[in-house]
């Protein structure tokens, strides 16, 4: 039995990319820093900060059905022994 070694995809890029995101809009603070607009009562900073606690959950559920789809095809092509069909 021979190990492959992983092989970066575009698939596995958009997953990375999708969990880089929330850090990245987290972490540069100047976006968010400020308390206008309000939205119903609420400072900006903090709608906008539970707004990326929904964003980031969906991007990573994104991620994981991205790499879950690869894992299982990998999976699915050494039972098979590589043969499409």
């Amino acid at each position: 039995m021979t190990v492959r070694n992983p092989v970066l995809t575009v698939p596995l890029i958009v997953a990375g990319v999708c969990l880089a995101i929330p850090f990245v809009a987290m972490l540069w603070v100047d976006s968010y820093a400020r308390l206008t607009p309000a939205l119903i009562g609420i400072p900006f900073f903090y709608w906008y900060q539970m707004l990326w606690v929904l964003v980031s959950t969906l991007l990573t559920v994104i991620a994981y059905v991205i790499v879950r789809r690869r894992e299982e095809t990998a999976r699915r092509e050494r039972h098979t022994g590589g043969e499409k069909g």
